[in-house]
């Protein structure tokens, strides 16, 4: 009889256990622009030449950036923490996922004791002396009446998926730092290459100057403002190597290498910007890992009211206890060395202070917030693709005028040259036309590394080629191997 008003309740228990409290989640809306405001000379790609999902640095085509990313997800640090972090998020889901069923428990002892002969009530004043083995059992269960081990699941699961995002947002911001740390010290390299082209122009100036002084035509002063210039553009070239040596410490940090032991060589320079194609602005929603991380969290706030709503409705737990108890190990495991005991117990908040009235409050502003940070995030996504398409339309102006510039700059060094040595002006105008020329050189190849790096910044604020349905996938639920697991 008491076995059927068991099974009777558990069924009960079950079909109750389809009502869930608390506000069904919808992700809020976000302001989001029909189109890209910024130029886009950058976006004549064919669909085909989407940006790669997991290894979007290939768009630059650049070998030695493909063997250092791939050094980079192998060894980075920062990345491996972050890959624990969402190891330690899946277990903690599980963890939730435990509470759907019941948790079984045995303790078995043995014991042998003496009661004294001078015992209270005792009939006897003998002392007696005796075995005790015992091996109990114990099972409880909590039926999710109103939702909470739903909710509480619901919760962990979404903060898996944030992990997960997270982890892709951390390869993403890292392999975009080791791209544009790549392209800053190339950039160098070919800043250098201008740099020592410069004192080799300049030591044959200071050469050619020498010998007119010598031979009585040139000054002293034309040999001095000559050797400073040279002496300047020689330190110029110090300080360039000295930044190069700075990104490529970084680079080594990032590859998970010791700076003392890595050494990247200069290699030639001439890259090209590629066209990178950014879609429409509602895509982004979905391409970013850190709007779905935000996204994600709300999904968790959203859970944490459901649970802090089911706090205030009844909590059932159904209890039973059984097992065998002897005085002699001989006969423990007979019919009359048997017990057991079966029940429940319902839990009904009345007054506690205003507690649970507050957790809710809280709860609800918790939510509130993660809402306010997941539009936040959106606007700062919409910002950096618009930087990237401004900024890349800008530089792409500014990259041809200086290659005129520089064009200018060769031809005004040639003529001053020649009016210098047709003694039609003084050394000055060399030593301007050379300054210039330098300056230009310079600024040119500066204007070529920011258009890749700000290329690179572009496709990281496009996503990198990720997409949100890469984190759906990434939750845990109740199996029935877990009944019987520890």
């Amino acid at each position: 009889m008491k076995g059927r008003w068991l099974v009777t309740a558990l069924l009960a228990a079950t079909l109750l256990a389809g009502c869930a409290v608390g506000p069904r989640y919808q992700r809020p809306t976000a302001q989001v622009p029909g189109a890209w405001k910024g130029e886009r000379p950058w976006q004549a790609a064919a669909p085909k030449d989407s940006i790669p999902k997991g290894t979007w640095w290939q768009i630059f085509h650049d070998a030695e950036l493909d063997r250092l990313e791939h050094d980079l997800l192998d060894a980075n640090q920062s990345l491996a923490a972050a890959g624990s972090r969402l190891s330690q998020a899946r277990s903690l889901a599980r963890i939730a996922s435990s509470a759907y069923f019941p948790q079984l428990n045995a303790d078995p002892n043995a014991q042998r004791e003496r009661f004294s002969g001078n015992r209270p009530l005792s009939l006897s004043p003998t002392p007696v002396t005796q075995n005790a083995f015992t091996v109990p059992f114990s099972a409880s269960y909590e039926v999710d009446l109103f939702g909470g081990v739903r909710r509480n699941l619901e919760a962990a699961n979404a903060s898996l998926q944030s992990s997960a995002a997270d982890l892709e947002n951390v390869r993403l911001v890292l392999t975009a730092e080791l791209a544009a740390d790549y392209f800053n010290l190339r950039e160098l390299d070919r800043e250098a290459g201008v740099v020592r082209q410069s004192v080799e122009i300049q030591q044959k100036g200071l050469d050619l100057v020498n010998n007119r002084h010598e031979g009585g035509v040139a000054s002293g002063l034309e040999v001095a403002q000559q050797a400073a210039l040279l002496d300047a553009t020689a330190t110029q070239l110090s300080l360039v190597e000295q930044q190069r040596a700075q990104y490529e410490h970084a680079i080594a940090v990032l590859v998970g290498k010791p700076a003392s032991s890595f050494t990247l060589a200069a290699v030639p320079f001439d890259a090209t910007p590629p066209p990178i194609p950014t879609g429409v602005p509602s895509e982004i929603l979905e391409r970013r890992p850190d709007v779905a991380t935000s996204e994600r969290q709300m999904a968790l706030e959203n859970a944490q009211v459901g649970l802090a709503t089911a706090a205030f409705y009844p909590h059932i737990t159904l209890s039973g206890s059984g097992g065998w108890e002897s005085r002699d190990i001989a006969t423990l495991v007979n019919a009359p060395s048997a017990f057991w005991g079966i029940g429940g117990d319902l839990l009904q908040p009345i007054f506690n202070g205003g507690r649970n009235r507050a957790n809710l409050a809280a709860t609800r502003a918790a939510y509130d917030e993660s809402v306010a940070n997941y539009r936040q995030s959106v606007l700062v996504a919409f910002q950096q693709v618009e930087d990237g398409l401004s900024g890349l339309a800008l530089l792409n102006q500014a990259a041809k005028t200086q290659r005129t510039a520089v064009e200018d700059s060769r031809r005004a060094l040639d003529i001053a040259n020649n009016r210098y040595v047709g003694g039609l002006t003084t050394y000055l105008d060399v030593i301007t036309a050379q300054t210039i020329l330098l300056n230009n050189e310079r600024l040119a190849t500066q204007l070529l590394g920011q258009q890749m790096v700000t290329s690179v910044y572009l496709v990281k604020a496009l996503g990198g080629g990720w997409d949100a349905s890469q984190i759906r996938e990434e939750q845990v639920r109740p199996t029935l191997v877990q009944a019987v697991q520890q």
